[in-house]
């Protein structure tokens, strides 16, 4: 008898094991097993064998090009091999390769010419094929038809012209499609279409580029290099904001392509495009900041430039060592970026600026600096907005002066250290104050907006008071202009609320905040004045509502809140940092320290000054001030303030829109309401975006309505998957007690609803925290994570957790059912009857891991709780189902007396189920032959 060859012995017996997964469905252990079997297999036949079979693997996993390549092995080995021409075809036509795979079905049919399967093949395949070629050649004649359409001079028809140009977007949104437009010449058309210079002509091809350049690098590349930058630039620098905003997008959609690369789906009908875009990513940033200080680019264009450097320059995330692209930014751009923030039109030769430019270069500014990493690069970033501010004060006479402080003020709203440094520059405030003198209208506005963003620290807002309230004062009661009393009455507001919440700190005169608050809502509720002078007036009021007397005026005002909520759904979104404040007064949902008794003491013992409470931010005046601006409709202005993307929603205007709705949400009742004017959906993207505190207020928020709504109502589609996230973030042990209860409270409720979301919850890696809190100290806590997990056992991922050898989850499980704590045993003895119930393994188990199970059974069952006898009925019944051996332990004990007893109680209908359990428990013992039947019962 010869040698056996071992290798060849585990290979073929890898490969058994590989056809029985197969056969079982599990494609990804079939896929291993034939993996290990060919790394020792050395007879080319089985490894042939072994490719045909992984090719099958292959097409089930939908690898498709790892199909094909084994498929090819396999046919190079054996050219007849019928399974892996087939193979091989099924993994050509998916590829997109319908030639090819016809010829290899054609092959598979002359080999076995009766075999049916592969006769509809190649009629199926014949026939796709054929309507791909139709499909092909009629977008091919489609697409020339619109550009026709389109570039036809002679063409009269606006209807059919607009239709064309509606077709060739929609056309770009498919990647099939755009590839037909790249490939017809399309790049060169619409060109010729922007070249036209005629409105909808330019709309229809900017939005057609978009859909070319979006998530596919190559075209992008070629796109950019055939029209070159300078043409969106140009394009974006036009008078006509619909225009500019498109070419911001096709720019938007390009700087994505390249920096993210191939998205998945396209990955595979681009082919492997290795290019490093950083040159072309420069390229495309040195063209917009060149765009910012351009005489001739419209104020639009202006802003879009800024908007998209907001977007695509700084990191994303600070996790990314690479903030490269900041540093060269700043060194070639930072001067261009103050010279839009510090531009006024007024001044002959300024550039040309919206209303929210300069917000925007503010918010530039703010995200270069904290894209900074360290000391030496924020020093660097100081310096040149020292050297910028300093020349223009020094060397360019008045206007230079005027323009330097705008600068300031600029700096004031974005970096705000950047914004003291240059504040203390030799000068700079006397001049303020100075020029709040000026008799020249412009010089007053700009020193009073520089009074107003400087007034922001204690020490500097003591120096005004005594320097600058007299001159607001003044300008105020004296000035004729509008725009320039309410900048007065702001920098009197700001500075006569220095105290902030704290009651007994008063700058003014009693009475005189109320005065200026009514004053801000008087403005604020005139139409006649125009919105961005009116937006000055809730600036105002930012700052008067720490008083609580002013938050109940307010809140009273009816006309005032909805003249406020108006304001932040319009258009001018730099509003929505002064409406959000106004709003965290009013709710009282900014941060405050619990004073401790004993330092309180100590503090008066020293004569130090203490912090007072306003008798009306007491809680019940709160709960009053949230139920009138619920009735305003302040959720629908939050919503709206959350939903239009502006570069105005920094992550701090985020934190305090979420502090917002977590006051909004705080009573159970109001929750309805918010979710019904859109709040659910304003808070998810406030829980993923932001700083770490703002998130965390949106997520508990989130929580709180998933407790006590029905989250399919509240969150209906897919939205329901993104609140798990969020939720699962409070459980980490920096969030407090609270946050985690309520978080543990939000997935029971969302575990109990589908398995796809219990598998998001897994996903998200939630299990290990989850079971960290059922043993915490707090009870309620550990009752909530214990529920949790009961509905998280219907998952089988979860189940097979608590049969890992040598874990203690079951144990702690048992163990919890026969605690005091009555939540407790019922969420534990309900996870229990439902792991028993799905796992009849674990029944056996449940005996092993603690000697005290059966008087922890038996203590449910003799339970006065009906849901605990009915958990504990069920248990039983399940391990009794699971096993006669523990069927004849469990009868041999007091249980038998117990089930027999609980059998009687039929009458009770609350003990119904009880009762039906034990009975079935005892009719499972007769059929096992543990007990005899009843007779006396039966003939009853």
């Amino acid at each position: 008898m010869g040698e056996s060859n071992p290798d060849k012995m585990n290979s073929e017996n890898l490969r058994e094991d590989g056809n029985k997964h197969f056969k079982s469905g599990d494609y990804e252990a079939a896929l291993s097993s034939y993996t290990k079997a060919l790394k020792l297999s050395t007879d080319e036949r089985d490894a042939a064998v072994l490719h045909r079979n992984r090719a099958a693997c292959y097409l089930k996993l939908e690898d498709f090009e790892k199909a094909e390549k084994d498929a090819s092995k396999a046919i190079g080995v054996d050219g007849g091999d019928v399974k892996a021409l087939f193979r091989r075809s099924q993994a050509l036509e998916k590829l997109g390769k319908s030639d090819l795979a016809i010829l290899d079905l054609q092959r598979c049919l002359s080999l076995e010419p009766k075999n049916k399967v592969f006769q509809d093949a190649v009629r199926n395949l014949g026939v796709r094929a054929q309507e791909k070629v139709r499909f092909m050649s009629t977008t091919d004649s489609r697409v020339d038809q619109m550009f026709h359409i389109l570039l036809d001079p002679e063409e009269k028809d606006v209807e059919k012209q607009q239709k064309a140009a509606q077709n060739l977007v929609v056309l770009a949104r498919e990647d099939a499609g755009a590839e037909k437009i790249f490939q017809n010449d399309g790049v060169r058309l619409l060109q010729r279409m922007l070249n036209t210079k005629k409105s909808d002509m330019m709309l229809a091809a900017l939005r057609t580029l978009v859909g070319l350049c979006t998530g596919h690098q190559s075209r992008t590349v070629s796109i950019l290099s055939a029209l070159g930058m300078e043409t969106f630039c140009t394009v974006m620098a036009v008078d006509n904001e619909p225009i500019s905003l498109a070419a911001c997008s096709v720019l938007h959609a390009m700087f994505d392509a390249l920096k993210e690369g191939m998205t998945k789906d396209i990955r595979g009908k681009e082919g492997a495009i290795v290019l490093d875009p950083s040159k072309e990513l420069k390229s495309m940033i040195h063209h917009l900041l060149e765009m910012l200080t351009q005489p001739s680019v419209s104020s639009h264009g202006r802003e879009n430039s800024l908007n998209l450097l907001i977007k695509v320059v700084p990191r994303k995330s600070l996790r990314d060592p690479n903030n490269g692209m900041t540093l060269w930014v700043i060194d070639n751009g930072l001067k261009k970026i103050l010279e839009v923030g510090g531009s006024l039109e007024e001044i002959p030769g300024s550039l040309a600026v919206t209303e929210t430019t300069r917000m925007s270069a503010s918010v530039l500014l703010n995200k270069l600096f904290d894209d900074l990493k360290c000391d030496a690069e924020r020093e660097n970033f100081h310096k040149l907005c020292e050297d910028y501010v300093r020349s223009l004060f020094e060397n360019h006479g008045m206007d230079g002066k005027l323009r330097a402080i705008q600068t300031v003020s600029c700096l004031l709203q974005g970096p705000f250290d950047a914004g003291n440094r240059t504040l203390e520059l030799s000068g700079i405030m006397d001049s303020v104050i100075v020029l709040c003198a000026s008799e020249r209208e412009i010089d007053q506005q700009v020193a009073v907006e520089a009074l107003i963003h400087a007034a922001g620290k204690a020490k500097r807002a003591s120096f005004i008071t005594a320097n600058g309230v007299t001159l607001l004062k003044d300008i105020y009661k004296k000035n004729e202009n509008d725009a320039i009393r309410i900048r007065a009455l702001v920098g009197l507001c700001k500075l006569g609320s220095a105290g902030g919440t704290d009651f007994s700190m008063k700058q003014f005169a009693e009475g005189s905040t109320l005065k200026l608050a009514k004053q801000c809502r008087k403005w604020l509720c005139n139409e006649s004045i125009q919105a961005s002078t009116r937006r000055w007036a809730v600036e105002g009021l930012a700052y008067l509502t720490f008083d609580a007397d002013v938050k109940e005026e307010f809140v009273e005002d009816k006309a005032a809140m909805e003249a406020m909520f108006k304001l932040a759904k319009s258009q001018d979104k730099t509003v929505i940092f002064a409406v959000a404040s106004t709003l965290v007064n009013c709710t009282n949902s900014y941060d405050r320290e619990e004073v401790d008794p004993q330092m309180l003491e100590l503090a008066k013992y020293a004569k130090q000054h203490i912090p007072e409470e306003h008798p009306k931010d007491k809680k019940e005046f709160v709960e009053t001030r949230v139920r009138k601006l619920l009735i305003a409709g302040v959720v629908s202005a939050l919503a709206c303030m959350v939903k239009n993307e502006s570069p105005a929603l920094t992550d701090s205007s985020r934190e305090l829109i979420s502090r917002v709705f977590l006051a909004l949400v705080e009573k159970s009742e109001d929750r309805g309401n918010v979710v019904a004017q859109g709040g659910g959906k304003a808070l998810i993207p406030l829980a993923l975006e932001g700083t770490e505190i703002g998130k965390t207020k949106a997520a508990q928020a989130l929580a709180k309505i998933t407790i006590t709504s029905n989250p399919e109502i509240a969150f209906p589609g897919e939205r329901i998957y993104e609140v798990v996230r969020p939720l699962v973030s409070l459980l980490h042990l920096k969030c407090t007690g609270l946050q985690n209860f309520e978080s543990l409270m939000a997935l029971t409720n969302l575990a109990g609803i589908s398995e796809r979301l219990r598998s998001k919850i897994i996903k998200e890696k939630a299990v290990p925290m989850i079971e960290g809190y059922m043993f915490e100290e707090h009870e309620m806590i550990r009752v909530a994570a214990t529920e949790c997990m009961c509905n998280l056992a219907m998952s089988k991922e979860v189940r097979e957790l608590f049969m890992v050898e040598g874990s203690d989850r079951l144990k702690l499980i048992v163990l919890y059912s026969g605690e005091d704590d009555e939540r407790l045993r019922r969420a534990a003895a309900g996870t229990l009857a439902m792991l028993t119930s799905l796992e009849p393994k674990i029944c056996q188990r449940i005996t092993e891991v603690t000697a005290h199970w059966l008087e922890i059974l038996q203590a449910l069952l003799l339970s006065e709780n009906i849901e605990l006898q009915h958990r504990g009925a069920v248990l039983v019944l399940n391990m009794m189902s699971a096993d006669k051996e523990l069927a004849g332990k469990l009868m041999e004990s007091e249980m038998f007396e117990i089930l027999t007893v609980l059998a009687k109680n039929e009458g009770e209908e609350k003990k119904r189920p009880v009762f039906q359990a034990a009975q079935e428990c005892l009719n499972k013992a007769v059929e096992y032959g543990l007990i005899k039947p009843n007779l006396t019962t039966e003939s009853d």
